[in-house]
């Protein structure tokens, strides 16, 4: 753990030219770092203690236009480059980015506050689709039949779309980013990434390394920027195609937004994540899982348990042992290596949990464990908020039914099994869930009947491996293909259907019936 630590300080010779001289977060577009062309900027906190570290751009529409045409003028010649060349450069990228993994972590914890052994398990869940993104040429692999009528042959291929985009949030700057450009930029196509403009940094040195791997420029650029970039990337015509990853209501406009301008849109929500615990479970395994995935994080995951469903009389024995661990949850800064909780992104966040708590209490919700007025001792200013449980939760409650995004954990209780099934398939968002039972026949039955994207039995967190594809059901999803896998490699690229013949196989004369075999 000592090697580990000392290795986590991003040195200046990794870092400083993802900055200005000024020390704000700028663009890289064409292959180079670029300032903005407009004077608007952004400030970007550290989270542990509230101090501004830097600022971050906010781009205009002329460096939109820019990343757009750099991204164009190199699409023909990258789209023409065999599949197995642009793997070779996909497998160097692969290395830079496994020697450069406690630099990207020390930077995710420093940008958003997750404690820095969970920064290092995002930028290894991010590396994974990028080992995937390695196997394209299998991937890209059409059909072919041959003979489908008399002398006519028949294959298919599978080609990129051209200029691509993806807008990505806060809470995973290097995953959810590798969920789309390796997939995108190894089957052909060009990438424009807007991250997100509270944890930024991540992104230009990860363009960075891309370059030296050898990356032509303008195959792969990073514009910063907050409404203006999406709006211009949605509205551009030279943008094919859109990933997101956000809130339900961004998702949705974009998707909308993205349709009406013809483009392809894949558009993740948001998610209020169940937990059913069966009155057969382990109870304390149960509890180790669901307070790691209720509050790992500071429970900024859309894949974060945020309602244990407490099915017969199992409550009595798991509420008492959650309190107890809610309570004696670790919460200190994050590049502490015995931390468990760090904290929450900005000071607007802390106050949009705070809020969330106060209505729960106001709704008649029993809070057992109060987060609110957490403080780190040396870290007073800084944004936490400490593990937060309510008791006695029904449908109706605000913190039932809204997406929180913090570390808060509400309990509700039901009959039976079919009664949690009812109450997860009756909620609006569908992202993921999971089942904490011993008892087969009741797993099976769970996973058959459940109405949700991700499901886990006996497994907290059902995020799939980069070879099978993240994605939800209802209002987590607005498109019809889920992030990464062979599911990301259709999203990414079209099918092109070719029959063929020859002068020899032809009939003479005209033929105006239906072609049949």
């Amino acid at each position: 753990m000592k090697d580990q630590q000392s290795s986590a300080d991003p040195g200046q010779a990794n870092t400083q030219a993802a900055y200005t001289d000024e020390n704000d977060v700028v663009n890289f577009i064409g292959g180079q770092v670029r300032a903005s062309s407009g004077d608007r900027k952004q400030a970007v906190f550290n989270p542990s203690t509230g101090e501004v570290a830097r600022h971050v751009a906010l781009s205009a529409l002329d460096d939109v236009n820019a990343a757009v045409a750099a991204a164009k003028a190199a699409a023909h010649a990258w789209a023409d480059t065999p599949p197995v060349r642009r793997a070779r450069i996909m497998h160097q990228f692969l290395r830079l980015m496994n020697e450069n993994t406690d630099t990207l972590a020390a930077m995710i914890t420093a940008e958003h506050g997750k404690v820095f052994t969970d920064a290092q398990g995002e930028v290894a869940r991010g590396i994974d689709v990028i080992e995937f993104a390695c196997g394209i040429p299998q991937l890209l692999k059409g059909d072919y039949t041959e003979q489908v009528a008399k002398g006519i042959d028949n294959w298919t291929m599978r080609q990129p779309l051209g200029v691509v985009a993806g807008i990505t949030p806060f809470n995973f700057p290097c995953m959810v980013p590798c969920w789309m450009f390796p997939v995108a930029i190894a089957a052909g196509n060009t990438f424009i990434l807007k991250p997100s403009e509270r944890d930024p940094s991540v992104s230009i040195l990860m363009a960075q390394l891309f370059k030296e791997a050898g990356l032509p420029d303008g195959v792969f650029n990073v514009v910063q920027g907050d409404k203006v970039v999406v709006d211009a990337l949605l509205e551009h015509a030279d943008v094919a195609a859109l990933s997101f990853v956000g809130s339900t209501p961004i998702a949705q406009y974009i998707y909308e937004r993205g349709a009406h301008f013809g483009k392809r849109v894949q558009a993740l929500g948001g998610a209020k994540n169940h937990m059913v615990i069966m009155p057969d479970a382990d109870i304390e395994r149960t509890v180790d899982a669901l307070v790691g995935a209720a509050y790992g994080s500071a429970g900024e995951r859309c894949m974060a348990i945020s309602v244990a469903v407490l099915v017969g009389d199992v409550g009595r024995k798991i509420v008492p042992a959650l309190q107890d661990r809610t309570k004696a949850l670790k919460i200190r800064d994050g590049m502490d290596l015995d931390a468990e909780m760090g904290p929450v992104v900005t000071k607007e966040a802390l106050l949009r949990i705070e809020n969330y708590i106060a209505a729960g209490v106001d709704e008649g919700a029993e809070l057992l464990v109060d987060g609110r007025g957490y403080k780190v001792a040396g870290r007073e200013n800084g944004f936490y908020v400490g593990g937060t449980l309510f008791d006695k939760v029904t449908p109706g409650m605000r913190i039932y039914k809204e997406e929180i995004f913090g570390p808060v954990l509400v309990c509700i209780h039901v009959d039976d099994l079919g009664a949690a099934i009812d109450l997860v398939n009756n909620h609006e968002f569908g992202n993921g869930v999971s089942c904490f039972t011993s008892d087969g026949h009741t797993a099976r039955e769970f996973s058959r009947r459940i109405q949700v994207g991700m499901v886990g039995v006996n497994v907290p967190i059902p995020v799939p491996m980069s070879w099978h594809g993240f994605g939800g059901w209802k209002r987590s999803l607005f498109g019809d293909m889920h992030s990464y896998g062979e599911e990301g490699v259709r999203f990414y690229t079209k099918q092109k259907s070719i029959m063929q013949r020859w002068p020899e196989s032809i009939n003479k004369g005209n033929e105006f019936n239906m072609p049949t075999m």
